[in-house]
């Protein structure tokens, strides 16, 4: 940890996951962040800015750093975490698996561990429940994921010449909560069908087949029929977004983001068409965030002075 004897600067991407019919499976990082500013202190401190009403319990960075030292055995320096985060919280755009990523990358330099991605990976996953959001975080880009011999396998796609369009509501919506909306089951013919355009999406974007794309994303039947009524005006919006260039628009993880996928240079023309039609909620631009979490020294920086 010598490097580091000044503290450190992790800097953790959001993402979208699903996109559509990848449930569970698939996710982008997008280009909004958790950047963590990790000073040693006498005893452990979370602060944000600005500050966060959330209960202890509730903390996922203090819980995540918690329970990896109880897996290994092992009592971390304590350390002050300043959180700057532009990922807004329990709107479907990764905020809870950014912020432990972040907390691994905390405790696998506090601990000496030298974790490798993949070992990051299967922590973040045990965590979270699921790797896509997580695996988004970890290596940027698109991200494809399955859980095999108890081992979570990925492989990173390359994604260019894209544009996203997030229509943030000021509501929020639990994953937990919007889980609760799925059914148990699927029958066998939907369940094929259902992986079949996840499949033929991944292969329209790699091969820029922006159309087939859009039919892909909106074939889905794992999660959006069923979430989409946490989005009132959902079909109003898509009807909006695809008349201004867009052309796919799905509910963007858990919701209640809907997210656009446009081409290169036609996002801001939806943004307008949106941030019109839809004033109550908030329209970003966005873009995919091509690398992952990042570590830096940082022994310029005082926690105190910011």
């Amino acid at each position: 940890m010598k490097e580091y004897r000044d503290g450190f600067v992790i800097k953790v991407p959001g993402s979208s996951a699903n996109l559509g019919p990848g449930f569970d499976s698939i996710g982008m990082a997008v280009n909004k962040y958790v950047t963590l500013f990790v000073n040693h202190a006498e005893e452990w401190k979370f602060t944000s800015v600005p500050p966060l009403s959330i209960k202890k319990e509730e903390n996922i960075l203090l819980t995540v750093c918690k329970e990896l030292q109880k897996l290994w055995g092992m009592e971390a320096p304590p350390v002050h975490v300043l959180t700057m985060s532009d990922i807004p919280l329990a709107r479907g755009l990764g905020s809870s698996a950014a912020a432990i990523v972040g907390a691994i990358e905390i405790m696998n330099i506090l601990c000496n561990k030298n974790l490798c991605p993949d070992e990051k990976l299967q922590l973040a996953a045990k965590f979270e429940g699921h790797a896509d959001n997580v695996a988004a975080s970890l290596y940027g880009g698109l991200v494809v994921s399955t859980y095999q011999n108890e081992k979570w396998e990925y492989v990173k796609l390359p994604v260019e010449e894209l544009e996203m369009v997030a229509v943030i509501p000021e509501f929020e919506a639990k994953t937990k909560e919007s889980r609760g909306l799925l059914p148990d089951r699927l029958a066998f013919g939907e369940a094929v069908a259902g992986s079949s355009h996840a499949n033929v999406m991944l292969g329209a974007l790699m091969l820029k087949k922006w159309d087939l794309v859009g039919k892909m994303m909106e074939s889905d039947i794992f999660h959006e029929p069923y979430r989409q009524k946490l989005f009132p005006g959902f079909n109003k919006l898509k009807e909006s977004a695809s008349g201004a260039g867009a052309f796919g628009i799905t509910i963007s993880g858990a919701g209640p983001t809907v997210i656009c996928f446009c081409e290169k240079g036609k996002g801001r023309k939806v943004v307008s068409t949106l941030a019109s039609e839809f004033p109550q909620h908030k329209v970003e631009l966005l873009q995919v965030s091509k690398v992952g979490s990042e570590v830096h020294s940082n022994h310029l920086c005082r926690v105190s002075s910011i």
